[in-house]
């Protein structure tokens, strides 16, 4: 497998361990950093779809914005969460990640796993937690 996108915020410690994990299978991934080339709509639309999500599961409830725009409001449509992602992309959820696999939110970080060629050896996230198994078992 050597083609894999990882829309990354290098702020956010789930999309660093995601970005660590890609590259402990021996792959060095398109990384986009999304807040600073946000995706098209179209593009946006395209990963949300094809990881499996609605519109509002692939919104970050804890970016300020979210509060500030009232998005949590029930009545708003698809098209202006999407507007409000695209206005602020602090408000999509991280990392997405694609791979000829398919593509995930991955959020919990395991959700990569699906998506990934087999581990090989073991791997340990940055805060020291144990992921993969010398043998290249998921731990939990």
């Amino acid at each position: 497998m050597d083609s894999i996108t990882i829309y990354h915020n290098p702020k956010c410690g789930t999309s660093r361990n995601a970005l660590a994990l890609i590259r402990h299978t021996g792959v060095e991934p398109q990384i986009i950093e999304y807040l600073q080339s946000p995706p098209s709509r179209a593009t946006l639309t395209g990963l949300i779809r094809q990881a499996g999500l609605t519109v509002r599961g692939a919104l970050r409830e804890k970016a300020p914005q979210y509060a500030e725009l009232d998005l949590g409001n029930p009545d708003l449509s698809d098209e202006q969460l999407l507007d409000a992602m695209l206005t602020h992309p602090m408000l999509i959820n991280r990392p997405f990640v694609v791979t000829p696999m398919g593509t995930r939110l991955c959020r919990p970080l395991e959700q990569v796993l699906d998506i990934l060629p087999p581990i090989k050896g073991p791997f340990t996230k940055e805060n020291g937690e144990l992921l993969i198994d010398e043998q290249g078992k998921q731990v939990r």
